[in-house]
């Protein structure tokens, strides 16, 4: 690592330690030229390849737009939208390849999205799916309402409780 004051091409670890929950490694350093210390923060890039074979950072902020776009007109709120794009990165990186395919970044958003708006996940499912039909919806909606079924058998609140008609 060069020295930012003296540019002198290494420099000595002096202490490391992790950050963000193990994301960052913070170095403290020491020139053994000039003497002078300076601090270096490592993150771990994490890569997306896409279908066509090109290779592009991880955008947490591509993620937030993607489902904003989802969510237009819904009632969530940008924070909820912000612990989702978290949760879909921890996902990824728990995963610990380098490199993560765009169809499982995909994935990790689907499961999130469907707790956080059905709606909003229909339109992304749509669009991630690639659904080409009326069948293709109505199919999603059958598997959501499965699971809304499913987790009212277990003791969960049904959703309709508490309405009148």
């Amino acid at each position: 690592m060069r020295c930012p004051y003296c540019r002198h091409a290494d420099s000595r670890v002096v202490d490391s330690r992790e950050a963000d929950d193990g994301q960052l490694i913070r170095r403290r350093r020491s020139c053994p030229e000039c003497g002078k210390r300076f601090t270096t923060v490592e993150e771990a890039v994490l890569a997306v390849v896409k279908r066509s074979g090109v290779t592009e950072p991880f955008s947490r902020t591509k993620i937030i737009g993607g489902v904003r776009k989802a969510c237009q007109g819904r009632p969530v709120d940008d924070d909820s939208i912000a612990l989702l794009a978290q949760k879909v990165e921890d996902t990824v990186r728990a995963k610990g390849a380098a490199e993560i395919p765009s169809h499982e970044v995909g994935l990790a958003i689907l499961g999130p999205l469907r707790d956080l708006d059905e709606v909003a996940y229909l339109r992304f499912a749509s669009v991630y799916r690639s659904f080409d039909s009326l069948a293709d919806f109505e199919r999603e909606i059958e598997t959501l309402r499965a699971a809304a079924r499913a987790r009212e058998g277990a003791g969960a609140e049904p959703a309709e409780a508490g309405r009148t008609s």
